[in-house]
């Protein structure tokens, strides 16, 4: 007869993902970058992977989400603060990315295959903490704005290109290294920022450029404790302009920038985001005046690169908890791994895993600084096209990633939760699908060479296979009567991934891979979901692949 203690032994239940080396469990990995930047070298990323897959930093992240950031407005005496107090948990990541240089490395030292590099660092950490990215995101985006303006590069530019993290609220003069934020958007308007109210007065020249003195709001106002933001106002009653608007002053007083109060988010809980009024605060304009909106744009380009970046390693992250999970949970007698079904559906959520990946290290590719006019024209488009893709599907990936947990996916003790909350993020910030979509649309009616360089790079797989070829035409075809009106903008954009994927996968990817994709991507009945992968697809071949053994 059984002990009552037997009842209550644990088993039959997968060990925690932990203290595996991310990169050396992603093979396709390496090989992107060897193939998209082949003069890089991949001992950093293998260094990273070790550290950012230990249970030491998998630790720091469940910490610095488990108890998120605190906003105290005043002082025991009563004296307004406006800090935020933050986990140490989320000092420690902070200072891994920046000490990484995950926020400058391709500034501080440009050349073919940097932003690659940095793509793929990037793409690991985001296996470890989304909240985290925010801020050193902005500070990526912002720093070649920066860069065209003399009077605040001299002083800021050395202090955003270095990877000292400096968290303490004091005077930019005072700190190593300095962040960067952004606010945008208002509470009327969201995406539409013609409609910002915000309005800045000229006071004259000063120190740092053109000084103004800014009154209104901010309705998402990232990272408050960013040692200075981006943000635009009218000035004038009618034109947008991009300014400058430090934390503190020249003198050491604070700026006139309170904050109301942080956001209370579905997800991304690490992360400080809020709402601000500024009373006459402080700024210097950046770029000419009414082209605030063309200044934004700039920055919004690298913010867009690194939402697919994030999200494409947001996926990763749940593909391996999946399939490691499915390796050692035991149901009707085998393995998961081994039930042909679940099979079917984790080697299609390692496919398109796979495949974003790709898509996301081209993009960083087309921002290199040895980019020609090709690549810069290809950029305007596959910028659109991976951001809305890559985010648009990550939801729907990790869902069907937490269904292979089951039940204990489900649960907040596990990481999956919080994955599945940031899903759906990097498709709401900087533009929404049908924003991103329209811009695509934009790029292609603004000029001939937008449309003439997809094609080329279309091109670089044709011959390959047959079903790929038809697609091309088709889609270049729905391409040129499209129009700007934006009713089949998002079917276009899908196709069009679908195929840029396909493009990549086809040259650089094994057999196993790139037919499996074009067996099940490019078939007629394909409806976007997980587990129809058709017969005769190599399941072996890309679970092998998906998460390789530890040596």
């Amino acid at each position: 007869m059984n002990s009552p203690a037997d009842t209550h032994r644990v088993f039959n239940q997968s060990s925690p993902f932990s203290d595996r080396n991310l990169f050396d469990a992603d093979p396709a990995l390496g090989e992107a970058v060897r193939a998209l930047a082949p003069s890089r070298p991949l001992d950093v990323l293998r260094t990273q992977g070790e550290r950012w897959g230990s249970s030491e930093w998998q630790e720091h992240a469940r910490l610095a989400n488990e108890f998120p950031p605190v906003l105290k407005s005043f002082d025991y005496t009563g004296r307004r603060i406006d800090e935020v107090e933050f986990h140490p948990s989320w000092h420690a990541l902070m200072g891994e990315m920046i000490g990484q240089g995950l926020h400058s490395e391709p500034w501080a030292k440009p050349g073919a295959g940097a932003q690659v590099l940095r793509a793929a660092s990037y793409y690991l950490y985001g296996q470890l903490e989304n909240g985290t990215q925010c801020p050193a995101t902005m500070t990526f985006a912002v720093v070649p704005v920066i860069a065209k303006q003399p009077e605040l590069a001299g002083q800021w530019l050395p202090k955003l290109l270095t990877r000292q993290y400096d968290p303490r609220t004091v005077p930019m003069e005072s700190k190593p290294g300095v962040l960067m934020g952004m606010g945008m958007t208002e509470k009327q308007g969201g995406s539409d920022l013609r409609t910002n109210t915000t309005r800045a007065e000229s006071v004259g020249r000063g120190a740092m450029g053109e000084e103004y003195r800014i009154t209104g709001h901010k309705w998402f106002f990232s990272a408050p404790q960013c040692d200075a933001h981006l943000v635009l106002a009218q000035v004038n009653g009618e034109r947008g302009t991009c300014f400058f608007l430090p934390r503190f002053l020249p003198d050491g007083t604070r700026n006139a920038i309170e904050v109301q109060r942080l956001k209370n988010k579905v997800g991304n809980h690490s992360n400080a985001s809020s709402e601000v009024e500024f009373h006459g605060a402080s700024a210097w304009r950046v770029g000419e005046e009414g082209r605030g909106i063309a200044t934004i744009l700039e920055m919004g380009n690298h913010t867009r690169l690194d939402c697919a970046i994030g999200t494409a390693g947001i996926v990763r992250h749940a593909l391996t908890l999946a399939l490691h999970h499915a390796r050692e949970r035991r149901a009707f007698g085998r393995l998961l791994a081994d039930q042909p079904l679940m099979r079917n559906v984790l080697a299609d959520i390692a496919l398109e895993s796979e495949a974003g990946m790709w898509l996301a290290l081209r993009l960083a590719r087309s921002y290199d600084s040895d980019a020609d006019e090709r690549e810069k024209m290809l950029r305007r488009a596959l910028t659109p096209v991976t951001k809305y893709w890559i985010c648009k599907r990550a939801p729907t990936l990790v869902a069907e990633a937490m269904e292979v947990l089951g039940g204990n996916g489900y649960v907040e003790d596990a990481p999956m939760g919080r994955l599945f909350r940031e899903s759906a993020l990097n498709s709401i910030w900087e533009g929404s699908g049908n924003v991103i979509v329209l811009d695509l649309l934009r790029a292609l009616s603004s000029s001939p060479a937008v449309r003439d360089a997809l094609a080329q790079e279309l091109a670089l797989a044709r011959g390959a296979d047959a079903h790929y070829d038809r697609d091309c035409d088709q889609i270049l075809a729905h391409l040129d009567a499209a129009g700007e009106d934006g009713y089949a903008a998002r079917a276009h954009a899908e196709r069009l991934a679908i195929l840029l994927q396909a493009n990549l996968l086809l040259r650089h990817a094994p057999h196993a891979v790139a037919s499996a994709f074009i067996a099940s991507r490019l078939a007629a009945s394909y409806r976007g979901s997980l587990g129809t992968l058709p017969t005769g697809v190599d399941t072996s071949a890309l679970l092998a692949r998906a998460l390789a053994a530890q040596a």
